[in-house]
């Protein structure tokens, strides 16, 4: 038995190592003609105290963005049980269109910016089951009201849903699948849906279970609460890499980068923290770090997250560095 387990052990090890080997060694070649986009969230830009907007007419006309992920919001959606008002995304859906931009819409409870989960006040007393009823029917209300457009190439259910993140009552992986058969059997056009997870700890699995699309997180340097410091992550772009293509050979799908790293993450919201603190993990030399650590996962498209914080530098900071850097993507 003691020789049993011994062999055992070391057969585990040996897998490990190989494993290793395969997730961190190697180089991979660059990705050429990447797209590339921003998230925007009218949430985000509001409490940066810009004008949400200009903000986002900004990148349309000025840096020429053609791909966003645009963050709807349940809260701003319907602030009463069953009056939904979509006003503010009619704007953004359709300035996009009318510069023949594309969009991929987040939609659901958890969405992109903290809290998280974006649950209306009337709401958050209910009780799981009720949330999760009243969500399918906002669900219902975006496809069929968006279900026409073209600007809208695809639609992300949930962000990160299976990692227990922000504000949020649940995590259900069953009611993700419900939700995601819900979109594809409102959907006319047949658009992909992307399921999220985070970039740098799981094998996107999970996300590649549920979602046409597999869209992943990349960070490079963070705050992290847990040990109250600052740190970079240590993967290597070919980690990335290979856990995309562990996702094509094995679930034949796409993956993208649906959050790259391009504003700073500290220990306090950035609209609490002073630009010294800002810039321990974002400037302009991390920001075109960022750039090239993406290219070199062999990932093909990738949204930027802090489009509306470059704006705020360059209009209320008097600092344009990081906009004009980023034109040179689009």
């Amino acid at each position: 038995m003691k020789k049993i387990i011994m062999w055992a052990l070391i057969s585990i090890a040996v897998l490990i190592l190989i494993a290793a080997s395969y997730l961190f060694l190697g180089k991979v070649k660059p990705a050429e003609n990447i797209s590339w986009g921003v998230v925007f969230s009218q949430k985000h830009a509001q409490l940066l105290g810009l004008d949400w907007q200009e903000s986002y007419l900004a990148l349309l006309d000025d840096l020429g963005v053609k791909r966003m992920k645009v963050a709807s919001y349940w809260d701003y959606i319907e602030k009463s049980d069953g009056e939904y008002d979509f006003n503010d995304l009619d704007w953004q859906v359709a300035e996009a269109a009318e510069r023949d931009a594309k969009i991929l819409l987040a939609i659901g409870m958890k969405t992109p910016r903290w809290p998280e989960c974006h649950i209306p006040d009337w709401a958050a007393g209910l009780s799981k089951e009720d949330q999760q009823e009243e969500i399918l029917d906002l669900l219902k209300e975006i496809v069929a009201r968006y279900d026409d457009s073209d600007a809208i190439w695809g639609w992300q259910v949930e962000n990160e849903p299976f990692f227990p993140f922000g504000v949020c009552p649940w995590v259900d992986e069953d009611f993700l699948k419900e939700e995601v058969e819900l979109v594809k059997s409102l959907d006319s056009k047949d658009r992909p849906v992307v399921v999220t997870e985070s970039g740098e700890f799981p094998l996107w699995i999970m996300a590649a279970k549920y979602g046409d699309v597999v869209g992943v997180t990349m960070y490079k340097k963070v705050w992290v609460h847990q040990i109250n410091r600052y740190i970079t992550y240590p993967f290597p772009s070919v980690f990335y890499h290979r856990k995309a293509e562990i996702v094509r050979k094995v679930f034949g799908k796409e993956v993208i980068g649906v959050e790259l790293q391009a504003e700073p993450w500290g220990p306090k919201l950035l609209y609490d923290s002073p630009l010294e603190e800002q810039e321990k993990t974002m400037n302009l030399n991390q920001f075109k770090y960022n750039i090239e650590f993406a290219k070199n996962t062999g990932i093909s498209e990738f949204y930027l997250w802090g489009a509306e914080w470059w704006y705020w530098m360059k209009e209320k900071q008097n600092d344009s560095a990081i906009w004009e850097e980023a034109r040179k993507l689009f």
